[in-house]
């Protein structure tokens, strides 16, 4: 007589079980198991055999009945890992909630900050636990950010002339980001640098002679990613005008120059006024006061910075240009364009929230004053 195995499960879903089992199957946030099961139970659904379903989607036939099976008795919250043993959580919720106030209210007596240590050894708790508190709650005190809201009366609209000409450039016109880079030192070790080798990073001394300086002038083309440079020994308004001379022959005529900024007083003088009457096709866009990481040309000095400048050393200055003209020569091979992404209500919306939250931290200093 033939054995008889254990009978399957039948299953039917309900119309809102099985919209969630979809989107449980399809959505990005769903673990692989979670998604796994879902796909069994909607196979199961459609009345097919345990061995159709663990082959189409490779799994044990073993791994299929026991799905069948969990949520022919518990339904979905079968479908959801049950928890795990393990050992009972020793620190309560208060010390949780003491751990987090004084981490955010208060500081220690001999530092602007609180460790894991110190506030470990306050506790009685050890530093790793004090460690996953912090990083329950996203706090971390050893970091510090920076910021300045601008005082420029013509902010907002400031804002979006220049997000709109980056994102929406005018037609028959150039975008150029301009800025100058000044006192670039000609920086040289005192001994030679050490390469790098196996197991051992390149060394350099830590001390260096300096060998003299240059201002270095760039002109970003926003839509290209090309870049105009000039190095001069000074930055004063006559090395401006000089410097747009230089922009405005690379500029076929016929097309309007839009030049991106900041408030420099060079860039306002009676004889920068004077060229700008003279050339009528340049139009000036100045960034708000303090706010020239609105210039994408601050981009292109980063990159100059961190790939070329910071480890390079230069017994004068002359080899100092050459190694600026190089790079920027290499640049322009295939340049690659800043693109611009935040649009001008975006950075206002965040700027409004810097103000509500520098406001409420205001009032209520004043209230414990």
């Amino acid at each position: 007589m033939a054995r008889q195995g254990r009978p399957t499960v039948e299953i039917s879903l309900g119309a809102e079980e099985r919209r969630t089992l979809v989107r449980w199957a399809r959505r990005h946030s769903s673990s692989q198991a979670l998604a796994l099961r879902c796909r069994i139970v909607l196979a199961c659904a459609e009345g097919r055999t345990n061995t159709d379903i663990a082959v189409e989607l490779g799994v044990n036939q073993v791994t299929v009945s026991k799905w069948r099976r969990r949520f022919a008795a518990e339904r979905l919250d079968g479908l959801v890992d049950a928890p795990r043993p393990g050992a009972a959580r020793r620190i309560g919720d208060d010390v949780v909630e003491a751990v987090v106030v004084e981490t955010l209210e208060t500081a220690p007596a001999d530092a602007t900050h609180w460790s894991t240590r110190s506030l470990a050894a306050k506790h009685g708790i050890s530093r790793q636990t004090v460690s996953e508190i912090w990083r329950a709650f996203g706090l971390k005190p050893w970091r510090t950010d920076s910021f300045k809201v601008s005082p420029d009366p013509e902010l907002v609209e400031k804002i979006r002339d220049l997000v709109g000409l980056y994102i929406d450039p005018p037609v028959a016109a150039v975008v150029f980001a301009l800025d100058e880079k000044p006192q670039i030192q000609a920086l040289d070790r005192t001994a030679p640098t050490l390469p790098m080798l196996p197991t051992t990073p390149e060394r350099a001394t830590h001390d260096y002679e300096r060998n003299g300086t240059c201002d270095l002038f760039a002109a970003l083309n926003v839509a290209t990613g090309t870049v105009i440079t000039d190095i001069r020994s000074s930055h004063t308004s006559k090395d401006f005008v000089a410097f747009l001379n230089k922009v405005n022959r690379s500029v076929p005529d016929g097309l309007d120059v839009h030049v991106i900024l900041d408030n420099l007083s060079t860039h306002k003088t009676p004889l920068v006024h004077r060229w700008l009457l003279r050339h009528r096709r340049f139009h000036f866009h100045f960034t708000p006061t303090y706010g020239s990481w609105m210039n994408l040309v601050e981009r292109w000095f980063s990159a100059l910075t961190t790939k070329k400048l910071r480890r390079s050393a230069h017994p004068s200055v002359k080899a100092l240009a050459a190694d600026i003209n190089a790079w920027a020569a290499n640049w322009n091979e295939n340049p690659q364009p800043f693109i611009w992404h935040k649009t001008a209500d975006q950075i206002l919306e965040r700027l409004a929230g810097y103000c509500s939250t520098i406001n409420q931290d205001l009032t209520s200093q004043h209230r414990i004053s």
